[in-house]
């Protein structure tokens, strides 16, 4: 029996695929050159920008549902071939994140310093921390209008835009550390605030880009010129505020295990905060399958068939799970060689090094997840992720995580093995509630 789905099959994954994949690879090669500049710094500064990039990463995260609302409509759309109004659900999410970002933005400016100080009361750690989460979180409108357009490409079978601008960014991102961090070029050395000012330029950066792409390729498709009427911001909303407030808790629960972590001293948050960059580097490649999985669901129930669509989710599940596990070996193998780039404190290197295998190890499982979880936003099952997602982070994997670290003292292997065993409960859910096929009538 061959193991993988059959070749036009494959084709069509890998061609919608493989552009994702190299833009969030870009992401996260870029995410871990910003990790490795800044760990030069040293274990504080580390601390500083990991506790500050998930606390930016909570307070923008419910925007970043628009992703999946905006694909699902469009997707959706494309399948019912109605070209002339394909953009019509972007232009709701555009004007959805400028009405949220504004006042957000300047509550949570005046509210970080407060924030930083629940997450650690290490002083050192929190007068790096305050001025980088305070510039980063001057970017949650880019973030809104980001979010919004990366639906909409993939939505739409266009992951070209979403790969070139996400490269765009990312690479003004790495030039502006180089400068701003380190003060090259006769600018300041600014150290972790050049680090989140820079971040916070490149998503500006990637922001105009999209707008520049969206007036010269979506202009045919109602980009700025069909206003959006009720039952668009109604079907939105529907799919957009499940989505939010799942990503929402997700980025809250990974702030609330830094916050756990931070319980159990300052090397253990530069060391979880290397793990969490680490790992992204075969999470995100997951994610991107994912976001294929939810454009051909969307496109073949748009056309009424439902039996499709549930094959399109396990055939990238087994395209996925395949390349994710592939990805995780050397985790589990050379994890001291991983981790040596980023972490120069040998005792700090060593507290990494099994959650490291950890992760390499559960990969593949996590694979199932990552996938199925995009193709029920793409299906419109967005209420039903949320409650499965929150249900299972803050009920199994951060209980034991505190239980495990900061009561039992048992250390940061522990703790992160109480978190893979909460996403691979959740893959398991997922895959369940694939097979049940309970989202193959929702209407979007």
């Amino acid at each position: 029996m061959n193991i993988l789905p059959p070749k036009p099959r494959r084709k069509a994954i890998f061609a919608l695929g493989l552009p994702i994949i190299a833009g969030m690879l870009s992401q996260n090669v870029l995410n871990v050159v910003d990790t490795a500049m800044v760990g030069t710094l040293g274990d504080v500064a580390l601390a500083a920008t990991g506790l500050g990039g998930f606390a930016n990463f909570m307070a923008v995260s419910f925007i970043m549902g628009l992703s999946a609302g905006v694909q699902a409509i469009a997707a959706r759309r494309l399948g019912e071939n109605r070209h002339d109004v394909l953009a019509v659900a972007l232009n709701a999410g555009l004007l959805f994140a400028f009405v949220w970002a504004v006042p957000w933005t300047w509550l949570l400016h005046w509210a970080a310093p407060a924030i930083f100080m629940f997450l650690i009361d290490d002083p050192a750690v929190a007068a790096e921390g305050v001025p980088y989460l305070q510039v980063r979180l001057m970017s949650a409108l880019a973030v809104g209008i980001n979010s919004a357009f990366r639906g909409y490409w993939n939505g739409i079978n266009r992951p070209q835009l979403y790969m070139r601008t996400l490269i765009v960014g990312h690479m003004t991102n790495l030039f502006l550390n180089w400068v701003l961090i380190y003060g090259n070029l006769g600018a300041p050395a600014m150290g972790t605030y050049g680090a989140g000012l820079a971040s916070a330029i490149a998503t500006y950066v990637g922001a105009l880009t999209y707008l520049f792409l969206g007036f010269r390729q979506a202009r045919e498709n109602g980009f700025l010129t069909i206003r959006p009427d009720r039952a668009m911001f109604r079907s939105l909303t529907k799919l957009t505020l499940p989505a939010g407030f799942a990503q929402f808790s997700l980025a809250t629960g990974y702030t609330a295990l830094m916050w756990i972590v931070a319980k159990t001293g300052t090397s253990s948050v530069a060391a979880a905060n290397v793990l969490l960059n680490v790992t992204l580097i075969t999470i995100l490649p997951g994610i991107a399958f994912g976001l294929v999985a939810a454009s051909m669901v969307g496109q073949t129930l748009g056309r009424k068939d439902p039996d499709d669509a549930a094959q399109w989710g396990w055939d990238v599940v087994r395209v996925a799970v395949i390349v994710l596990g592939l990805m995780g070996l050397p985790m589990v193998l050379v994890p001291d060689l991983i981790l040596s780039g980023f972490l120069h404190d040998p005792a700090t290197r060593a507290l990494a090094v099994v959650p490291l295998q950890l992760v390499g190890g559960t990969i593949g499982i996590d694979a199932v997840g990552l996938v199925l979880l995009n193709a029920l936003y793409g299906a419109g099952a967005s209420r039903k992720v949320l409650i499965v997602g929150t249900a299972m982070q803050w009920g199994v994997g951060l209980p034991l995580s505190y239980l495990f670290g900061p009561i039992l003292g048992w250390g940061l292997a522990w703790m992160w093995g109480a978190m893979m065993l909460y996403r691979g409960g959740q893959a398991i859910i997922f895959a369940i509630m694939w097979k049940k096929r309970g989202w193959a009538n929702i209407a979007v």
